[in-house]
């Protein structure tokens, strides 16, 4: 299916900084129908670096990232559900960005965009589904930073999620993966060509942000997945070149992934977008997540993966026990699979069947409340 990427517009919103960013654009894709009742619309946030091109293919062919979950008969089935997926705020795919004209100047936000929250992020996903009449959403899903997204969801507007589907997510994030955004970070500030973010009438930071994705690409594998995709293979060549040319296949793709990055990304949004995910603290500081979850009834599926060590399987079972103390409806499942972090994306065989079954289950428990 073709699909169009629509945008919705908003007078303001107020942030956690306490800041106010006036107008507000979110742009969103829909897939599927809503039923008479608006009971069957789902939500997927999208993680880090994804936008709100989830399923389909756009107009240049390209199709979603996560096209191989929503559709007809897949697991988000689009014969039964509404699907709904949204550019989050602070990003660069349509959604009011640092890349995107202040009004009050007529240029780029660049680095005077306010600092960007998960809480914002979803807080502006609730003004467009309320404009879209959608009184309760049957789930809220996502991996990664969508997962995040499915928590603050769930705590935030606990009236208006039946359930969450946290996949290969966490509640907070820990001092290793703060420290691999920071030395993302980093590496676009430490480019010549950063100049403060203020780039947009110039050259983006393009070296600065392809280190910073190959940064980031390592942590989404696992060392058995590039030991079986690359191994110490070289590349186009038999023996080592004894310089600091490429000598390695591993060495190769990850230039390739940086460089292609470069060219869909925008450097400030990666910074902003990191620091919401740092900032990420489901507790607001307390590191109580009893009390967190204190007023939820949310149903729950946490998926996590055994390979992912970016975001560890201990990180989705921290969730699952406060769950289980309260009482909370949680099923849990920690999925075998070689693939790391980038497993909620390709390794989807298993993943199908939980969320499918999850799903009906949730739709049947809303026909008969």
């Amino acid at each position: 299916m073709v699909v169009e990427t629509q945008t919705a517009r908003f007078d303001s919103i107020a942030l956690d900084s306490g800041a106010t960013l006036s107008p507000v654009e979110i742009a969103y894709e829909t897939y599927g129908k809503l039923n008479a009742a608006g009971s069957n619309a789902i939500l997927i946030g999208h993680a880090f670096t994804g936008d709100a091109h989830a399923a389909g293919v756009n107009h240049e062919g390209k199709p979603g990232w996560w096209d191989n979950m929503i559709g007809p008969g897949k697991a988000f089935d689009t014969d039964r559900y509404f699907i709904i997926c949204s550019n989050v705020l602070g990003g660069c795919q349509g959604t009011s960005g640092p890349g995107c004209v202040n009004p009050a100047t007529g240029r780029a936000y660049a680095m005077s965009f306010p600092v960007i929250t998960i809480r914002d992020m979803v807080r502006l996903q609730k003004m467009l589904v309320d404009s879209l009449s959608i009184r309760r959403l049957l789930s809220v899903a996502g991996g990664s930073m969508g997962g995040m997204q499915a928590l603050e969801w769930a705590v935030s507007y606990p009236e208006m999620v039946r359930s969450a589907i946290p996949i290969a997510t966490t509640w907070r994030h820990s001092a290793q993966q703060i420290a691999f955004n920071e030395v993302g970070r980093q590496a676009i500030m430490a480019d010549p060509d950063w100049a403060k973010g203020d780039y947009y009438e110039t050259k983006p930071p393009a070296r600065g942000l392809s280190v910073a994705r190959m940064v980031g690409h390592i942590t989404y594998m696992s060392d058995e997945s590039m030991r079986e995709k690359f191994g110490r293979r070289l590349r186009e060549k038999e023996k080592f070149g004894f310089d600091f040319g490429v000598d390695f296949e591993v060495e190769s793709y990850l230039r390739y992934r940086g460089n292609q990055f470069v060219s869909r990304f925008d450097a400030n949004s990666y910074l902003y977008i990191t620091k919401a995910e740092d900032y990420f603290d489901l507790t607001n500081g307390t590191g109580r997540l009893v009390d967190a979850f204190s007023s939820v009834d949310t149903r729950f599926l946490v998926i996590s993966f055994t390979s992912d060590w970016l975001y560890p399987s201990y990180q989705s079972q921290e969730i699952v026990r406060v769950l289980r103390r309260i009482n909370g409806d949680v099923a849990y499942c920690d999925l075998q699979s070689n693939y790391g972090h980038d497993a909620f994306l390709v390794d989807i065989a298993e993943q199908t069947d939980l969320v499918r079954g999850f799903l009906e289950s949730t739709a049947r428990l809303a026909e008969a409340a």
